[in-house]
């Protein structure tokens, strides 16, 4: 039984601390954070355990939404999203404004839905703006829930009250003997008519306007004698049934289809460069742990076709998941098309690879042998032992004498060499790093 994280989103209007609160609640600082609307620049979500539990925060106004569009527009928008793909809804406000025009369209939209809701004041910094909190119950979405995001003020009761209105999200059968694969990425790069190229039929409605599909699918394909889910994160939708637009700012969906697979195809546009939200999208398979295969699909409509130079554009921009294979496609003419499966699958043999705890072993003690130890004042780390405790992904445990003393850069470094040897192609490893007991 596999269980995915729940989504709570924050939304809100522009720069009332959504980006303050993400960082807060992630207890590290992952967005950049300025006093300008709509400069939040960086990662829009961060996975939080509190109370032994872990659920994804999302920052939707961080999404994508345009700079140049209205402010009501992308707050609808917004909304919508959150409505749609979130367990949980954080609608934020500020104390220092008080309630706002916006704040009250977002909340008439808020109460429609079956979502749970925490109305939340930020920026009550002082008395004087604790005053003004009840001013926030017209609204009519109960107690408003006073905070400083930037002050840390009455962030862990929020956490508490997150973890008491969570739904419980229902446990998902696993079939070991199946392979899941994610077909994601933003709207209008090709993600439909590639699964109607894998299938060989035309099993998803296609179409030139973005959003035209909306709800997940699951597809059974059997290639060359192994089994497969395909999870299409556009899905199936009636024509004529399109909210233009709302699908540009949901990178939810995506995180949903993410949490369970085992291999995400994440594909992107050869006609345009990488955007914040095929970043954003990586970036979340990534912290995820799951394979990635890159797509760059549409190649056939490039008339200069120089790869190389979108390998090395690729690997600056996605630094992160530097292991990544990249092909190009052309889903439309079925060009290369051929090549998905088979690089899926091996990028998922790889995620179930084996390691000898003796071949293991002498790699690591050759990678300590041949490059500086970590040291901190008179203490000088040391490792006892390791073994790989798991697959899908690979995770391995190291038995040392002080964790504190793995500085990021060695982890990569023993990382590297475990890849120089074993490659694990297409798929993040785990480094665990244990100060007791056997491994």
């Amino acid at each position: 039984m596999s269980e995915r994280k729940a989504l709570v989103a924050i939304i809100g209007r522009q720069n009332v601390g959504k980006s303050t609160l993400l960082n807060r609640l992630a207890g590290k600082r992952i967005a950049i954070v300025e006093d300008l609307p709509g400069t939040t620049r960086d990662r829009v979500f961060a996975d939080v355990t509190w109370q032994d539990k872990t659920f994804t925060v999302v920052d939707t106004g961080g999404l994508g939404i345009d700079a140049d569009n209205e402010i009501g527009r992308g707050v609808t928008q917004q909304v919508e999203v959150a409505v749609r793909d979130a367990d949980l809804i954080i609608f934020l406000t500020d104390a220092k404004d008080g309630v706002m025009p916006t704040d009250v369209e977002i909340a008439n939209m808020v109460r429609r839905t079956a979502k749970p809701v925490l109305l939340v004041v930020n920026k009550v910094d002082n008395d004087s703006l604790e005053n003004q909190v009840p001013e926030f119950y017209k609204l009519g979405l109960g107690e408003p829930f006073a905070i400083s995001a930037y002050h840390a003020l009455n962030t862990g009761e929020l956490l508490d009250k997150i973890i008491e209105v969570l739904p419980i999200i229902a446990p998902v059968p696993d079939d070991p003997a199946v392979t899941k694969v994610a077909i994601v990425g933003r709207p209008n790069v090709g993600k439909s008519l590639l699964l109607n190229s894998l299938l060989g039929e035309e099993r998803a409605i296609v179409s030139d306007v973005p959003g035209t599909t909306r709800d997940a699918t699951d597809t059974r394909l059997e290639f060359g004698g192994e089994k497969f889910i395909l999870i299409d994160t556009a899905g199936i939708r009636r024509r004529g049934s399109v909210e233009v637009g709302v699908e540009k700012y949901s990178v939810l969906r995506s995180m949903l289809a993410i949490d369970r697979c085992d291999v995400a195809l994440l594909v992107m546009d050869a006609t345009e460069p990488a955007a914040a939200q095929d970043l954003h999208v990586g970036g979340y398979i990534h912290q995820a742990n799951k394979g990635i295969v890159i797509i760059v699909n549409k190649w056939d409509l490039i008339a200069e076709k120089k790869p190389e130079e979108w390998i090395e554009a690729l690997r600056h921009n996605f630094k992160f998941v530097s292991y990544a294979p990249i092909l190009f496609i052309s889903a439309k003419t079925k060009k290369g098309v051929e090549k998905v499966m088979p690089m899926a699958l091996q990028v998922y043999q790889e995620r179930m690879k084996q390691i000898p705890d003796t071949v293991l072993r002498d790699i690591i003690q050759q990678a300590v042998s041949s490059h500086n130890i970590p040291r901190k004042g008179k203490y000088t780390l040391s490792i006892k032992n390791v073994k790989q405790t798991g697959v899908n992904p690979p995770t391995f445990t190291f038995r040392v004498n002080d964790a504190r003393l793995i500085h990021f850069s060695y982890q990569r470094y023993l990382e590297n060499q475990i890849r120089d040897v074993f490659g694990f192609m297409g798929t993040p490893i785990r480094l665990i790093f244990s100060t007791g007991g056997q491994i």
